[in-house]
């Protein structure tokens, strides 16, 4: 469960953005997506997290932070040394000489040396800090990490515990059992100043990084730098191996496209493909033959399946252009039906369809909006005062009154 967001000087995040997804005690949660931010607590945050507002007001941009932070955690070790990491400062010649920073809190384990499925659980907050970039001016690009941490709070503790921090390449400090002695000497040997040292570790063996590692390979997004375009013979072969997935597959798009009866894995070679039965055909249609709407949603949805088994986050933009304006509000009850998500599953997305905004209670709705600068602001509709849970959320958003519309003519 990610129940916090922090981004500053990431994209067109220029100044400070804070998501606390945490709702109010004593919230009525009248569809069930409140779940607690960890096991045992009394704290709960949604399992369903749908950004709103303008073209370019920076909603992908929120997606864009988590992504990139899940894939600094996990693959930078691969990073080729000598490139700079990819993302990208607010464009301003201030600020691509700051720092940007990032700071994630989630559920974690309170045993991370031991960790086990049943274990006790508590709140963590990953942070992550980049050196700036230097203008056309300077001397070249700098972009080094200048501090990551990780830190936990286990009940009964006033502050959070720091376990790991470093300092551009100095470790200065790790919790006791966390680094032996021979991982440390390695460890100061290979950390390059753009890599993760939580990637680091993973690459050297470490449990605590292996395991952090596999809780945040968990996040499965469609969007990084850009949209993430899946192969179809990819697509193919998780349906393949996931026959589970498929069958749900092929119920959900026979309710998309009313002309599709059945879905067929071809096996070939080496490799394998998905062909549809239609309606009044004879022959059946290749994936790359469908419809633009029915290809992306055959793509997208092993993200939903796969955060939905195993309790991880589905990171999707645009959401609802991909699924059927009359099947998402389905899609979004699976998240609160215990026996679909039984695992605290989240889905964090885009949306443009105002209409959606009748289906989610205030604390699943954040807004987006751009000042004249072009720095993105980010507001939950749960702080706007004078909200009440009954009133039509649809028609105030496009009377204006929450701000984050689109301005036209």
């Amino acid at each position: 469960m990610l129940f916090k967001v922090e981004i500053e000087n990431f994209l067109s995040i220029a100044e400070p953005v804070s998501i606390d997804l945490r709702a109010r005690k004593g919230v009525d949660d009248v569809l069930g997506r409140l779940s607690p931010v960890y096991n045992g607590s009394d704290e709960r945050s949604p399992n369903v997290v749908a950004l709103f507002g303008p073209n370019a007001s920076g909603k992908t941009n929120v997606l864009r932070a988590i992504t990139f932070a899940a894939w600094f955690t996990t693959s930078s070790f691969d990073w080729k040394p000598n490139h700079p990491l990819p993302y990208e400062k607010f464009g301003s010649k201030e600020k691509i000489g700051e720092p940007t920073r990032l700071a994630f809190s989630f559920s974690g384990l309170v045993d991370f040396l031991n960790p086990t499925e049943d274990g006790a659980e508590c709140p963590f907050t990953y942070e992550l800090v980049l050196g700036p970039r230097r203008t056309p001016e300077g001397d070249g690009i700098e972009d080094v990490v200048l501090v990551e941490k990780i830190s936990y709070q286990p009940k009964g503790h006033g502050k959070p515990t720091t376990i790991l921090e470093r300092r551009r390449r100095e470790i200065v400090k790790s919790a006791p059992g966390l680094i032996d002695k021979g991982t440390r000497t390695a460890l100061e040997s290979v950390l390059h100043p753009r890599a993760s040292i939580i990637s680091t570790l993973e690459r050297l063996n470490n449990p605590a990084a292996k395991s952090f590692v596999r809780s945040v390979s968990a996040i499965y997004s469609d969007i990084f730098t850009e949209r993430v375009l899946v192969d179809d013979r990819d697509v193919a072969w998780f349906y393949q191996q996931r026959p589970d997935a498929f069958e749900l597959l092929k119920d959900v798009s026979g309710r998309i496209d009313l002309g599709i009866e059945d879905i067929k894995i071809t096996e070939h070679p080496d490799y394998v493909s998905l062909h549809f039965q239609h309606s009044g055909l004879d022959q059946v249609i290749p994936l790359r033959r469908e419809s633009e709407g029915t290809k992306s949603f055959v793509k997208v949805f092993p993200h939903i399946v796969q955060a939905l088994t195993v309790g991880g986050i589905a990171i999707i933009d645009e959401l609802d252009t991909t699924i059927h304006p009359m099947l998402l509000p389905e899609i979004l009850r699976w998240f609160g039906d215990d026996k679909r998500n039984p695992h605290g599953a989240q889905l964090w997305m885009t949306c443009h369809s105002a209409s959606l905004l009748s289906e989610l209670t205030k604390e699943e709705v954040l807004f987006c909006e751009k000042d004249r600068a072009g720095n993105t602001t980010v507001f939950k509709l749960a702080e706007i005062d004078g909200v009440r849970r009954t009133e039509n959320f649809y028609g105030k958003y496009m009377s204006g009154e929450y701000g984050a519309v689109p301005v036209i003519g």
